[in-house]
């Protein structure tokens, strides 16, 4: 015999000895739940399933969408494109007897059509010796009102102003939230006519009194 020991007998399954089991767990995940879904009458399960596709499809669109963009703010708009000037007529000036006027006064109307408030100064009145300003010296006129002014217009220098010209202007500055703008308001016929008479009074050369007329002439003779 070379190292040779007795047979031990093995044990068959059917000995009655339990066996280890390495590894062993309980039920898995998905048995869980195809048990739980199984056990579920039908229209328990038809509702869930359509719960379930839309949240699935919400959750997609707020992924894939982007945020609606904002609308862009509208600009505010330059003051002198929503400012206009009428004439009214004039406005007279008091006069001390005996002199010449030199200065005048002409009404105005002032609209703003939008926008924020413009504020308004007269600063010229066309022509180099002239000098104008509005009654009070700055105003504001806000959107969509009117507001009448008074213009002072006065004679500083008679040489070379014209007696007659069209489309006499007076020069203004504005100034909203947006920007300043410096612009010139043209009128018509009936600002021309009461413009130039001030004019033609203020700087025209005043004609000599005459001499009284005399009653008789001395080389006439009466005869009886």
């Amino acid at each position: 015999m070379t190292g040779i020991g007795p047979v031990e007998p093995v044990e068959s399954p059917g000995a009655g000895e339990s066996q280890d089991v390495i590894g062993g767990d309980g039920p898995r995940w998905a048995d869980r739940w195809s048990a739980w879904w199984g056990g579920l009458p039908p229209r328990a399960r038809g509702a869930l399933a359509a719960t379930a596709a839309a949240l699935v499809a919400a959750g997609v669109l707020l992924l894939t969408d982007d945020p609606p963009p904002e609308p862009p703010a509208t600009p505010l708009p330059w003051p002198a494109n929503v400012t206009a000037w009428r004439y009214l007529g004039p406005a007279g000036l008091p006069e001390t007897d005996g002199t010449r006027p030199t200065s005048g006064r002409f009404r105005f109307a002032v609209d703003v059509t939008a926008g924020p408030p413009v504020t308004l100064q007269v600063t010229g009145a066309a022509f180099p010796g002239l000098t104008a300003h509005a009654l009070p010296h700055a105003f504001t006129v806000h959107a969509g009102t009117t507001r009448r002014v008074t213009v002072e217009i006065a004679v500083s220098d008679c040489s070379g102003l014209p007696r007659n010209a069209d489309l006499p202007f007076l020069d203004v500055t504005l100034r909203n939230a947006r920007a300043i703008q410096h612009h010139s308001f043209i009128f018509g016929r009936a600002y021309s006519e009461d413009l130039f008479a001030l004019l033609r009074g203020a700087c025209d050369p005043t004609s000599p009194p005459r001499a009284p007329r005399p009653s008789g002439s001395a080389g006439s003779q009466n005869a009886d």
